[in-house]
């Protein structure tokens, strides 16, 4: 007979998540697997596939958090400012804030893209994003708001990204959020 306490380790699914992110802050997406992560929250290595499947379904789970944590700051900027250059250093700030998040979420070739929890969460983030862009339509653009807010999401994502490679030239605000809206402002200014 086993006297051997059997063991539950509480919240498995968001004990993994957050083992992977930080794997994935230490090491990026392509070192992470989930015997690594079973390891790191303490549990067998058989125990994250029921949650998540395999390393897809696991980077699948990162890829919809992140976009609705970034669905979350996008809308709470446009709500407290109206202010769509708000809604864009909102974005940098997910980015910087979330960095693992962010390396995974725009990498479809890792995660099952087509997992209609993902396509809703990347839906909601979208709204958020392009919520604001109609004021900056070009009125001739036959692509109008779209066109507005994907140059808008280029920009706050170039950005963003060269933030977090450090990549950008020194004398910019040591705040990424006043970094973006800074450079922003230089396109969209007197437009919001």
């Amino acid at each position: 007979m086993n006297t051997r306490p059997s063991y539950h380790h509480g919240d498995l699914r968001r004990a993994i998540l957050g083992a992977a992110l930080e794997s994935i802050a230490e090491s990026g997406p392509a070192a992470l697997s989930l015997r690594g992560l079973a390891r790191r929250a303490g549990v067998s290595h058989a125990a994250p596939a029921p949650h998540f499947g395999d390393k897809a379904g696991l980077l699948s789970a990162v890829a919809v958090q992140g976009f609705e944590l970034l669905a979350e700051a996008l809308a709470d900027a446009q709500r407290k400012t109206g202010d769509f250059l708000a809604v864009g250093a909102a974005y940098v700030g997910f980015a910087v804030g979330h960095p693992a998040h962010f390396d995974v979420m725009f990498r479809p070739e890792l995660y099952r893209s087509d997992a209609p929890e993902l396509l809703a969460a990347k839906a909601r983030a979208g709204e958020a994003l392009y919520g604001g862009a109609a004021a900056f339509a070009a009125p001739e653009s036959p692509g109008g708001a779209r066109d507005a807010a994907l140059a808008a999401w280029s920009l706050v994502h170039g950005f963003a990204t060269l933030w977090l490679s450090g990549s950008l030239p020194p004398g910019l605000p040591a705040d990424p959020q006043a970094a973006a809206r800074r450079v922003a402002a230089v396109l969209f200014a007197g437009r919001d």
